[in-house]
Order: structure tokens, then sequence, then C-alpha cells
């Protein structure tokens, strides 16, 4: 059953070839960095030996985000591929699931193509490959952004970032392999191992639909540890699968009436009802890992993208990107801050000389304010002055003020001295 098996993966390995573009091998070069000829260890070379491989066989990539893991597998003379090198990613951004947009920060999933002209020696990040994004899949469903690569530095915005040693060995397989005849190899990026555990832990999650699609790749290598043919029709992956007559894939348009090899159609049903089976015991167990956070789609995408351009123009803006939780509302660090770059330096500057003329204009208005109000004041004061100083005429109410006093009246001098008369009469003189 095995070895049916393996001769449909040899079948579906040689169409995949048939269809590859022209490649210039000889494309690999130094570029003036002596990390780019770097040759494997001896040791490394010894391990080849001992798995059935050589130095120039073809390789291919798998990448795993919530493990944090980088491997390398190598083709063996039976033609099936075994793991040579297993690597600690050092960064990659963003969280588990797909890039949307260019700027969203998300490090890709999904199967990728690395061809010649994809290496570069000369790279910033002491060495790198771009893995092709977007690729048909992503192109079909809309989804932006370029230079996504496999680099050195250990400094990652959406690239997946290895320490300048591991990128060395990682470059050198790939180079090995292109110069012995290799036209491409694939890249498989995915959030997780794709076991039973791990489907059922995220069986919720608004990616999980997208993650089942890329799962069925990912059983078909498992069980041929053949690369899987990879074609896109109705904007999603289908592998494995041969068109009949002249019909071909159209990534946006209807799949084409296609088979897939008996044999390997046979196992991978078996292995789906070993894998449901193990799913739902898993789903009915309360797991001891808990999710990890993933992308919320395109919204949360969105926001990311515009916290980029802001970060780019230099702009003072939270030091983290903002993250969408499950209920919608939108979780964002109050710590503040610019990237320190030319442009993060220039717009600090721009900032600055705001802040100053505002506050000039600011101290401006004070001192007008100040003024009218203390103006204010002295008018309102002279006008106090002035109406205590004016006499108060009274308009019939009582005066208070002293009234002069009335001469006596004058005396009467007859009527005296017809007094005096009779008084001296009565007594005789």
């Amino acid at each position: 059953m095995i070895a049916n098996v393996i001769r449909a993966a040899f079948l579906t390995a040689a169409i995949a070839a048939a269809g590859c573009t022209g490649s210039d091998i000889s494309g690999i070069s130094t570029g003036g960095n002596p990390a780019a000829e770097k040759q494997l260890s001896s040791k490394r070379l010894a391990e080849m030996q001992a798995k059935g491989m050589s130095r120039t066989s073809p390789v291919m990539a798998r990448i795993f985000k919530e493990e944090g893991k980088l491997e390398i597998w190598k083709q063996k003379t039976n033609g099936r591929y075994d793991i040579l090198a297993s690597y600690d990613i050092c960064k990659w951004s963003g969280k588990l699931g797909p890039k949307f947009i260019e700027g969203d920060r998300q490090a890709p999933e999904g199967f990728y193509t690395v061809r010649p002209t994809q290496m570069n020696p000369r790279s910033s990040y002491h060495l790198a490959f771009n893995i092709g994004y977007p690729n048909a899949y992503d192109r079909a469903n809309g989804r932006t952004g370029q230079h996504l690569m496999v680099h050195g530095a250990c400094s990652s915005s959406g690239c997946y970032s290895m320490t300048n040693e591991q990128i060395e060995e990682i470059y050198a397989f790939g180079r090995d392999a292109f110069r012995g005849g290799q036209t491409e190899f694939q890249i498989q990026a995915f959030p997780f191992r794709m076991t039973a555990a791990n489907m059922a832990r995220y069986r919720d999650d608004p990616n999980f639909a997208f993650w089942t699609m890329l799962k069925e790749g990912y059983d078909q290598f498992e069980i041929t540890k053949v690369p899987p043919k990879v074609d896109v029709c109705e904007k999603r992956y289908v592998f494995n699968r041969i068109p009949e007559g002249t019909a071909t894939f159209n990534p946006t348009g209807a799949c084409p009436a296609s088979t897939q090899p008996g044999t390997l159609a046979t196992a991978y049903q078996s292995y789906q009802k070993s894998y449901e089976a193990a799913f739902a015991t898993a789903a009915k167990k309360s797991s001891k890992l808990p999710p990890k956070p993933t992308i919320a789609g395109l919204k949360e995408a969105n926001l990311v993208a515009d916290w980029t351009k802001k970060r780019a123009r230099g702009e003072r803006i939270p030091v983290e990107p903002p993250s969408m939780n499950q209920d919608g509302t939108v979780s964002q660090t109050a710590q503040m801050g610019r990237i320190d770059s030319p442009a993060g330096r220039r717009q600090a500057e721009i900032d600055e000389a705001a802040a100053e003329k505002a506050k000039a204009e600011a101290e401006k208005k004070r001192i007008e304010l100040a003024k009218a109000e203390e103006k204010k004041r002295l008018a309102e004061q002279a006008e106090a002055d002035a109406q205590a100083a004016t006499p108060v005429v009274a308009t019939g109410a009582v005066n208070t003020q002293e009234a002069p006093v009335e001469a006596a009246p004058a005396d009467n001098p007859g009527l005296f001295n017809s007094a005096r008369k009779r008084i001296a009469n009565i007594f005789g003189s």
C-alpha cells in the first residue's frame, strides 16, 4: 500500500515539475557576501549521507508558528523526503492566521514557492530569500503585501526571522539544491502542527475553515512524504489533482474536472477516518494548552495596517499595534512612542515646532485676556470712585443733612411798652 502511495506521489511530483517555469540556476551567487558561500559542516554532510541524501538533492521547508519552528526536509535516494534540520524561529510578527493586506504585520500561512531569483545574498538582514507571497491563492482572494522573507538579523515585521548562523545554513541548503538542478522548492507555512488535538483547540476560531483547507495538503505530505502538487481554483487550494484533457486550473474560475491517483485517494480517506475519530475525542476534552491569539480577519488587519502607516510616517503612536478582541472591542497599549528613523526624527521635529507654536499662541491669548480683565477692573473702579464723590439729592425722601437754624423772631416794641405801663400802674409808680 505504502509503495503504491509513493509511486502516486512520484507521479504528482513529476506533474508539478513539468509545470515549473524555467529558472536561472546561475542566479545563485555570492553577491559579494561571503556568508552566501558558507559551506555546510562536515557533521551536517555526514547526517545527509546517513539518511541517504546528497548535498545537492532537493529540499523543502515547513514552518509552524505556534511551535516557533522552521524545518528543512531533504529528498532521499528513494524519492521520499525526510527531516534533516529543525530551527527555533528567532522572531515572527503578528498572530496565528493568514496575511490579509500590506502593513498588517502578519507572517503568511499557506503553500509558497521559492525559485533561484528569490534568493538574496545581499540582504540587509544578512541573508534572505523571498517566500513568494502573494501566491495564486492570495491574489485570487485580494490579499496584498510584498517582500515577505525568511531572513537573518532576528528582526521581523511580517517575515520569519532567524539568527544569522541559522540563515547561513538554511540558505546553503537552498543554494546547493538549486545548483544540483532543483528549479524551485516549496515552503509550507502553518499556524501549528495540524494534529487532531490542535485542530480541536481552534475549532471555534474564525480562521478554522482556512486552516482546514491547508490541512489537506499537510495530510497528503504526511502520507506520502513528497511535497504536494498545489493548484488554486474557485479561490481555494487543491492538492495533487490532475485536470482532465486540456483543462487547466484558474484561481478565480470554477475547478475543472480532475482526478487523483487512486492509491493516494484511498490512503487519504483512511487517514481522514482516523483523524475524525481523534478530533471527536479531543473536542470532548478540555485542553491544558489554551489557544494562542489569532487575527480577527480583515477588520483587524485594516486596524494594524493603519497603525503601520502612522508608524512609518514617524508619528507618535502606541508602541504596540492594536488588537481586536473576540467581542469586537479593540485593545491598545497606553505606552506611546515613535520609531527611531529619519522619518521619526523629522516628525518629532515637526511635532515639537507645532507644540512650541501652540504654546506661544496660548501664552499670547493668556496675556491678552489678562490685559482685558485688568482694563475692565480699572474701568469698574473708576466708575465706583466717581459715584462716591457725587452729593446725594433728596427726592421725597428724608434729608439727612443738617438744616440751617432759623433766627428767632424780633420783639414787638409796641406790645412790650404797653405791658410795662400796666405793671407800673398796679404798683403805683
